[in-house]
C-alpha cells in the first residue's frame, strides 16, 4: 500500500526528474578541477557552451516529430532510452575523460568533448519530453518534477564543495601568490557520482511507468487542481492524453504571454546571469561565490516547494514578479561589469547584497518557473510540450548571447586572485 501512495509518486517524480539538466550541471561546477588536467585548458568553458548548443538538435529532431507525425513519438520509450543514453555516457566519462587523442599533431579530449555533447543533447532533449510525459498526471506533481530539476543543480554543487574545488591560499611575498589547494577526491569519482545520481533518475522512471498510483483520499478540490485528467491522482493512458490534446485550442494572448515569460526567465536563469556570476561573485572574494552558489541553489527548490502551496494566476501577479526578478537581475549584470571593481568592495554590505541578490534572483525565477509550468499543464499536452521548448529557446538564446561578449568579446574583466585589482 505504501508503495502506492501519492507520497511516493512525489519522491519518484523528483528524483526522475533530477537526471534532467544535473548532467550540464555537473560538467560545469567541475570544470575548474578538469581544465587543469585536460589540454584545452581554460578554452573549456567556451567548447561547453558550443556543445550545449549543439545539443538543441535533439528538442528540433522531437518537435520536427510532433508537427510532422502527431501522436507517433512515444514519449515513454523516447526518455528510457535517452536516460540509458545518459548512464552509458556517464559511465564512459569516468573511465576516459583524461584520454586523449591526437589530431593534426595535437592532442585533443576527444572522449571528454564527445561524451560532453551526449550528454548535453540528452539534457536539452529531457525539456521536450519530460514536461510533455508530465501531462499524464495531475498538476501538483508537476511542481514537484520542478524541485527535482532544482535538486538537479544543488546536489552537484554540494558535492564540488565537499571536493574542494576552487580553494585557494595566497602565500609568497605580501600574500600575493595564489596556490590552488588539491582537491579532497579526484575527477573520477565526481564523475561516477553523476552514473549513480543519473541510474537512479531512469530506475525512478521505470519505476513510475511500472506501477499504479492510489487514489488520494477525497479532499474538496480547489479550482486550481480541476484538470479534466485528473482520474484521481492516477496517470492516464496514451489515448486519454491524445484526445484531449486534440480538443483543446492553445494560441491565446495569455497562452502566448505566458511562454514569453517562460523564455525570458529561463535566457536569464540559464544562459545571462550564470556567464556572469564568477564576474559579479569573485571580486569579493571565493566564500562570497560559494555562498551565492549554494544559497541560490537551495531558493530554487524551496521556492518550488513553496508553489505547492500558492499558485500565482493574475498575468499582472506574474509580470510584478518577472519584474522583481529582473531588477535583482540588472544588479548583478552592473556589479559584473564593474569588475574587478564592483560597488563596496571589501565592504561587508557588498558581499550581503550579491549574495541576496542572486538568492531572490533564482528564487523569484524559478517560482515563476513552476507557476507557468502548472498553468500551462491545465491547457493540455501540446502546452507543455511547448513549455519544454520555450525554456530550451530561452536558455539557448542567453547563452548564444553572451558568448560571444564575454568570450570574444571580453566585455567582462576577470579579477586576479590575491592581488588588489583596484589599485594596479
Amino acid at each position: 500500500i505504501w508503495w502506492s501512495s501519492a507520497a511516493v509518486t512525489h519522491g519518484l517524480m523528483a528524483l526522475f526528474a533530477m537526471g534532467s539538466w544535473i548532467s550540464v550541471n555537473s560538467l560545469w561546477v567541475e570544470l575548474p578541477v578538469v581544465v587543469y588536467v585536460l589540454h584545452e585548458g581554460w578554452n573549456l568553458p567556451a567548447y561547453l557552451s558550443v556543445l550545449i548548443a549543439f545539443g538543441n538538435l535533439g528538442p528540433i529532431a522531437v518537435t520536427v516529430t510532433h508537427h510532422c507525425a502527431p501522436g507517433r513519438l512515444n514519449e515513454r520509450v523516447v526518455i528510457h532510452c535517452i536516460q540509458a543514453l545518459a548512464v552509458v555516457a556517464s559511465a564512459l566519462l569516468a573511465i576516459f575523460w583524461s584520454h586523449t587523442v591526437i589530431i593534426a599533431g595535437a592532442e585533443k579530449s576527444v572522449p571528454f568533448l564527445l561524451l560532453t555533447f551526449v550528454l548535453s543533447l540528452v539534457c536539452c532533449t529531457s525539456n521536450v519530453t519530460f514536461l510533455p510525459f508530465m501531462f499524464r498526471y495531475p498538476p501538483q506533481y508537476i511542481r514537484t518534477f520542478f524541485i527535482g530539476q532544482g535538486l538537479s543543480a544543488l546536489f552537484p554543487c554540494v558535492v564540488a564543495l565537499g571536493q574542494g574545488v576552487g580553494k585557494l591560499e595566497c602565500k609568497g611575498v605580501n600574500g600575493t601568490v595564489p596556490e590552488y589547494l588539491k582537491e579532497h577526491f579526484p575527477a573520477q569519482n565526481f564523475f561516477w557520482f553523476l552514473f549513480v545520481m543519473l541510474s537512479i533518475s531512469a530506475l525512478s522512471f521505470l519505476a513510475l511507468t511500472r506501477r499504479q498510483t492510489a487514489s488520494p483520499p477525497e479532499v474538496q478540490k480547489t479550482a486550481e487542481e480541476d484538470h479534466p485528467l485528473q482520474n484521481g491522482g492516477a496517470p492516464v493512458s496514451e489515448e486519454q492524453v491524445e484526445q484531449q490534446a486534440a480538443a483543446r485550442t492553445f494560441w491565446t494572448h495569455r497562452n502566448i504571454y505566458l511562454l514569453a515569460l517562460l523564455a525570458l526567465s529561463n535566457a536569464l536563469t540559464n544562459g545571462i546571469l550564470p556567464s556572469v556570476q564568477s564576474f559579479s561573485c569573485l571580486p569579493y572574494g571565493t566564500m562570497t561565490f560559494h555562498l551565492s552558489v549554494v544559497f541560490g541553489n537551495i531558493a530554487n527548490p524551496l521556492a518550488c516547494f513553496l508553489a505547492m502551496f500558492f499558485v500565482l494566476r493574475t498575468s499582472a501577479g506574474l509580470g510584478a514578479l518577472s519584474l522583481a526578478g529582473g531588477g535583482f537581475a540588472v544588479y548583478l549584470l552592473a556589479v559584473a561589469a564593474l569588475s574587478p571593481c564592483p560597488p563596496l568592495l571589501g565592504n561587508p554590505a557588498g558581499i550581503a547584497l550579491v549574495v541576496i541578490s542572486w538568492v531572490f534572483f533564482t528564487g523569484f525565477f524559478s517560482y515563476l518557473k513552476v507557476v507557468i509550468g502548472t498553468l500551462l499543464h491545465e491547457e493540455g499536452h501540446a502546452a507543455l510540450l511547448w513549455c519544454g521548448i520555450s525554456i530550451q529557446a530561452g536558455s539557448l538564446i542567453g547563452a548564444l548571447t553572451m558568448f560571444p561578449l564575454v568570450n570574444v568579446y571580453q566585455v567582462f574583466e576577470r579579477a586576479q586572485d590575491c592581488v588588489d585589482n583596484c589599485n594596479l
